[in-house]
């Protein structure tokens, strides 16, 4: 445990930016997740799940939780794999 007071309170401002960066980090695998599995299933509403996931990526890599060219990779990603599932599943 520090005994210095500004690591102290460095220590209270680092554990309360981890919480919300995992929470974060969360959010943007479960809707990246949510966009790939509804536009598999070729439900209609594909596109608003594909621009919300691709919005939390842009707001986590402006936050700073990721970096910005890690987010361009996962949409980039993202964008293929939703237009394949969707293509795929409408030309069956």
């Amino acid at each position: 445990m520090a005994n210095i007071k500004s690591q102290i309170k460095r220590n209270l401002q680092n554990e309360r930016r981890r919480v919300r960066n995992k929470a974060v980090r969360s959010e943007l695998g479960t809707r990246t997740r949510s966009a790939v599995t509804t536009a598999e299933s070729g439900a209609g509403d594909a596109t608003d799940a594909l621009r919300l996931a691709v919005k939390r990526l842009d707001q986590a890599a402006s936050k700073g939780v990721i970096h910005k060219n890690t987010a361009a990779r996962r949409k980039s990603r993202l964008m293929r794999r939703v237009s394949a599932a969707s293509s795929g599943a409408t030309g069956d």
